[in-house]
């Protein structure tokens, strides 16, 4: 008897060494030594842009055919798509968003990792959108340094995310099975690269540049929608053209707005980057119509960067969306409903760069503020998730993560930067304490963000430099019945979120580094 159980004493220590030693190698910080914490301006200088767009798009479906020997491109519903062996894919790359146990079976449209390079003074700074539902902070960091080696005269490089729901999973949770990660690594490569090589084409490809900044307010309300009680959002769009001094040709233009790109819906199995596809093309090539131009493009590199996307802003299945020319009108998610959408935003982005009262200038100061902020982990489930592996994400202490902020004006404009789907009334005012809500509490969040941004043009990006989650309002904060807003069940924002304390703690952060920039 004390034989077996010594026996059992140690099998039990064993288990216990192997679960700590498992639990230490999954959560140990993959860049202990990394911290960023600048604050950089330059005096009044000419301005240099550079532009430039990769294809990210999977390589495995560059060779890929359907049973009738037709290209990746449009493949038919049923199709399957197998390598030059044989093999399928199925286990190769999983689609993010909506559920697990969604691969890709085809390319409906590409996926690019599209950059911005600004240079003023000598402060040279670069602005990466990859049409990806997130990318963790981690893999931002092993993105820079990739970056710095061929380019070390950038002083910052920020990464944001499209937050497309049919893109690869980048961030592991959508694999084919809850307990599964999703990540193929080859195609995480891919990507590293791909955001190296556009950056440093943009790089090489600056010139004396003149920029000029515009928004439009009321004309994009029909195409976006707030999931979520308080009907708080801003639908506006704001944007940043880039022309060359010398020919007064677009280098590029920089398209602000928040929603998610999403149209395609849960039922879609393609790869697609959503409405950014239709509006980024007829931004560039002009918007065409069967074989009619009827409206044309002012060329250069389009990028898309999100806004406060929290509270789940998107164009639902219940949302119509019309096609601005032909006047036909889209319910059920389709392709043909992403691309009315597509089209419209591009014929509303060509309209305001033609009409637009503009701010034009060729020198401006360029100041940017960037820090490294650590966040707790309270989800449970995003514990189990990183012990699992399922999140390669290491972590700076116990239930930590790093993360960051960032914000930079040029001229007139300044940009602020979150590491997630921030809620909007967080940003412009109308945080809420519902009866039902878990704290009962007053809101937290004030002053609205917007109030502190400095300038006449106020531009912010969602999902940079990390993909947090959602970054719900701590007096809006709902896990325990009885629910808010006569919700029957949890919300969905607090299912997908690091804490209550996560809003709070990037809200200061964010009025803390406007603070220091004025």
């Amino acid at each position: 008897m004390k034989k077996l159980f010594l026996t059992f004493t140690l099998l039990i220590g064993i288990l216990l060494l192997f679960s700590v030693v498992w639990i230490y190698v999954k959560t140990k910080d993959r860049f202990p030594d990394y911290s960023l914490d600048l604050h950089l301006k330059s005096p009044e200088s000419p301005i240099f842009a550079g532009f430039a767009k990769v294809d990210i798009t999977p390589r495995e479906f560059e060779t890929w055919t359907d049973a009738n020997g037709d290209s990746r491109y449009n493949p038919e519903d049923g199709d399957t798509f197998e390598d030059a062996n044989g093999n399928g894919q199925f286990d190769a790359i999983w689609l993010a968003g909506f559920h697990n146990s969604r691969p890709a079976q085809g390319v409906l449209d590409p996926l690019w990792a599209r950059a911005m390079v600004l240079e003023a003074g000598e402060i040279k700074m670069a602005l990466c959108v990859i049409d990806m539902i997130g990318f963790g902070n981690d893999e931002v960091i092993l993105a820079r340094k990739r970056i710095l080696e061929s380019n070390p005269d950038l002083d910052y490089v920020l990464i944001a995310s499209t937050h497309v729901h049919s893109s690869p999973d980048l961030i592991g949770q959508w694999g084919p099975s809850d307990y599964t990660r999703g990540v193929n690594p080859d195609y995480l490569n891919q990507v590293l690269e791909g955001i190296k090589d556009a950056v440093s084409e943009a790089s090489s490809a600056v010139r004396p540049a003149y920029v000029r900044f515009a928004e439009e307010s009321e004309k994009l309300k029909p195409l976006v929608g707030d999931t979520r009680p308080p009907a708080i959002f801003d639908a506006s769009l704001k944007l940043m053209q880039v022309l060359d001094v010398e020919t007064g040709a677009t280098l590029g233009t920089l398209m602000n707005w928040g929603n998610h790109p999403e149209t395609l819906w849960s039922e879609n199995i393609q790869l697609s980057s959503d409405f950014p596809d239709p509006w980024r093309n007829g931004v560039e090539s002009g918007i065409q119509v069967g074989d009619s131009l009827v409206m044309e493009g002012v060329g250069g590199v389009a990028i898309f960067l999100n806004g406060a996307v929290g509270g789940l802003m998107t164009t639902h299945p219940e949302m119509e969306v019309v096609d601005p020319y032909s006047g036909e009108t889209f319910l059920r998610q389709s392709p043909e409903k992403m691309r009315a959408q597509g089209k419209a935003l591009a014929k509303i982005t060509l309209e305001t760069l033609q009409d637009s009262v503009w701010e034009t200038f060729h020198t401006a100061p360029l100041h940017i503020r960037a820090k490294t902020i650590d966040l707790k982990m309270d989800n449970s489930l995003f514990h189990l998730a990183a012990i699992l592996g399922i999140f390669e994400r290491g972590f700076t202490s116990w239930k930590h993560i790093r993360s960051e902020v960032s914000a930079w004006t040029l001229g007139p404009a300044t940009f602020v930067h979150v590491p997630g789907e921030l809620y909007p009334e967080i940003l412009h005012g109308g945080v809420e304490s519902p009866d039902g809500a878990d704290f009962g509490i007053q809101p937290v969040e004030v002053p609205a963000i917007q109030t502190r941004i400095p300038g006449k043009f106020k531009f912010f990006g969602g999902l940079t430099n990390d993909m947090i989650g959602y970054i719900v309002p701590k007096s809006q904060w709902d896990t325990e019945p009885p629910f808010t807003y006569d919700y029957k069940n949890r919300p969905y924002g607090e299912i997908n979120s690091l804490g209550p304390e996560t809003a709070p703690k990037i809200h200061r952060e964010i009025l803390s580094i406007l603070e220091e920039m004025n």
